[in-house]
């Protein structure tokens, strides 16, 4: 910070992100241009409710002034538009905070979101809470003149070009509130037409809950008589929006009132509107967005703004939505909480427990209703969201029946998503569970050893790839009276006949002798060694036993810090496979060879690998393997090479 030669000046440096920023907004997003009225006016209504909120408890904010509006100014002379409120205004310190640094926004991941994609993705000014800096699309000077709410408060002037720095010196303002004043480009004058200016307040801020008031010049008479006078007029509707019937207001206003409430440029996928009578009244809007947040993992974050007979109480209410909706977006308004309601009051409410209650409700029953009337845009909710709405089954087990209905992955069956309940209805006779496997992708789970036996009687297998996919199915457990069962788990349970069981037990007395030296070899990395029913094209694998955890959970688990003791394995071992049965007759040979328990630990590294684990010794893992590839190249070259077939000498002609 340097000190100018005007009294008490202060020229302060932009953050580093922040002239990035700039660059990205007045370069690339110059073709919407428009909407930085609609950034303006809303940062100015959160204003007034942030003061409303606050005269709850200290009603002297509002003595001395209590009207809460907005004002827009064209004036063609000076060449400026004035965005103007009279809501809580902003301090010194305020303004170096708030206008200087964006670092509460995500400066840098809006950066890079915006380097990657471009024009293309408005929506993301808002989604970064960067909308003030829209003001610099039209704007190649930006002063704030801002006043504190308050007794003896003190006004300030930002001012800046844009160009790397700021200033901040005192400035004059008779009442609290905030005026942002664009000096326009010399090509965006269009925004001082009062026409143009009333067309975006009608289609962007026409519900925003305060008066936003335009400034109109009108002349009357002619001649010398003609006078030319200004005056303010209201030009927005400033009703709640929710308030009003769903028969009086047409889907382009919902979708208008969602961009306004959200930020968001694109339009919500689907939206109910609904008011609940009884025991508590109230009524409620909420939005499914069509593309997520980039802080959507931020699990503070919600995004339901909560309001009292229509005073703004408090945004994103953590009350009113559990953690696995914060994707939601909407507004709830109610009758019968006090006013004078205090954030740890309204965590003990029972009325909040009621809204809650059936904010979830409505929800999932939109969810449903998409999911049902419009797949294709469900199938682009789930990609987005789906992650965060499986979350319930590990939290809330109440919802786990509507839940599990809602849950769509990735199968054996085809490429495409499915549901739970198409999976129940392919189901084959006589299967008894719904089968899944867990793993970082579906290419390294659909051709796992695991899935042989299944994959053989035909069984479909969901592929979960979510990291919280595990806790998800443990949460579930069923669904529609069937188990959910993990195709990596021990106890499988494949149903078999009275002659594979037989089959079964003979080929696990057969091979007693050589599982007894593979545990022996293996007793420091496995639980136990056994026959598999579950393998038929690989020579053993690793399964899970019960307490235990699969292997892509536990790397997942070491990344974030929160590591536990790995629990050991069951190997199963294919007793038809070629390489089994030979390393059995080398057992019967000698046991104590040094070959069998080279093969052994080769095998179970080899398990290892295709689990998703990592080995202990991988460098010694190589020079078996290069060592056993020398043997099979030697011997090739040894083995006879046959005489070629001699040709078939013509037939002889037919005398």
């Amino acid at each position: 910070m340097t000190v100018d030669a005007s009294p008490q000046r202060e020229t302060h440096a932009f953050q580093a992100e922040i002239n990035q920023l700039l660059s990205l907004v007045i370069n690339s997003l110059y073709s919407h241009k428009e909407i930085f009225l609609r950034e303006l006016v809303s940062n100015a209504s959160d204003a007034l409710d942030r003061l409303r909120f606050r005269a709850i408890t200290e009603p002297e904010l509002l003595a001395d002034a209590p009207e809460l509006e907005l004002r827009i100014i064209p004036d063609a002379q000076k060449n400026t538009l004035t965005i103007e409120d009279t809501g809580v205004g902003m301090s010194h310190d305020e303004l170096v905070k708030n206008l200087g640094t964006i670092a509460h926004s995500g400066s840098r991941e809006f950066i890079q979101a915006m380097t990657q994609r471009g024009q293309k993705d408005m929506q993301l000014i808002g989604q970064f809470g960067v909308g003030f800096y829209s003001a610099y699309l039209v704007a190649d000077r930006v002063e704030v003149v801002s006043r504190a709410a308050g007794k003896d408060s003190q006004a300030w002037k930002w001012t800046s070009e844009a160009h790397g720095t700021f200033t901040v010196e005192p400035a004059e303002r008779a009442a609290r509130g905030t005026s942002v004043i664009l000096h326009l480009k010399e090509d965006q004058k269009e925004f001082l037409d009062e026409w143009r200016v009333r067309s975006l307040i009608t289609q962007y801020s026409d519900y925003v809950g305060h008066p936003i008031k335009l400034q109109v010049t009108k002349t009357t008479g002619t001649g010398d008589d003609a006078k030319t006078e200004s005056s303010l007029e209201v030009v927005n509707k400033a009703s709640a929006l929710w308030q009003r019937s769903r028969s009086d207001i047409t889907d382009e206003q919902y979708q208008e009132f969602y961009k306004h409430l959200t930020h968001d440029w694109e339009k919500p996928l689907a939206w109910t509107h609904f008011k609940a009578d009884g025991n508590q009244q109230f009524t409620g809007l909420l939005f499914l967005p069509k593309n997520p947040p980039f802080d959507l993992n931020a699990q503070q974050q919600r995004g339901v703004r909560l309001f009292v007979k229509r005073v703004f109480i408090m945004d994103r209410c953590e009350e009113l939505v559990p953690q696995w909706l914060r994707f939601v977006r909407g507004v709830i308004d109610s009758d019968d909480l006090p006013l004078n309601v205090s954030r740890e009051l309204l965590q003990d409410s029972q009325v909040v427990r009621a809204i809650r209650k059936h904010v979830v409700k409505k929800s999932l029953d939109l969810l449903e209703k998409l999911a049902k009337d419009k797949p294709e845009d469900y199938t682009t909710f789930w990609k987005a969201f789906g992650t965060v709405l499986k979350e319930a089954l590990a939290t809330e087990a109440e919802h786990k029946d509507k839940v599990g209905g809602l849950l769509r992955y990735e199968s054996s069956r085809d490429e495409g998503l499915t549901s739970l309940a198409d999976y129940v209805s392919r189901m084959k006779e006589g299967q008894e569970a719904l089968y899944y496997i867990y793993g970082e992708s579906r290419k390294a789970v659909e051709d796992s050893p695991h899935l042989e036996a299944l994959k053989q009687r035909g069984y479909e297998v969901l592929f979960m790839t979510d990291p919280v996919d595990e806790w998800a199915a443990q949460g579930l457990r069923e669904f529609q009276g069937k188990p959910l069962v993990s195709a990596l788990q021990a106890d499988l349970k494949l149903q078999s006949t009275d002659e594979q069981k037989k089959e079964h037990e003979e080929k696990s007395e057969g091979l007693k002798g050589l599982t007894s030296r593979m545990k022996d070899v293996l007793q420091d990395s496995v639980r136990e060694v056994r026959v598999s029913d579950r393998l038929t094209d690989s020579p053993v694998c690793l399964v899970v036993p019960e307490g235990g955890s699969p292997a892509y959970l536990e790397r997942l688990l070491q990344q974030r810090g929160k590591g536990m003791p790995r629990v050991k394995r069951i190997l199963e071992v294919n007793p038809k496979h070629p390489v089994i049965e030979h390393l059995k007759t080398l057992h019967a040979q000698d046991p104590a060879q040094a070959q069998v328990a080279e093969w052994i630990e080769l095998l179970h590294d080899q398990a290892l690998l295709t689990e998703g684990s990592t080995i202990s010794d991988p460098n010694r893992f190589a020079r078996r393997l290069t060592t056993l590839l020398t043997q099979v190249a030697g011997q090739a070259v040894k083995a006879p090479v046959p005489d070629a077939p001699k040709p078939e000498a013509p037939a002889q002609a037919a005398s």
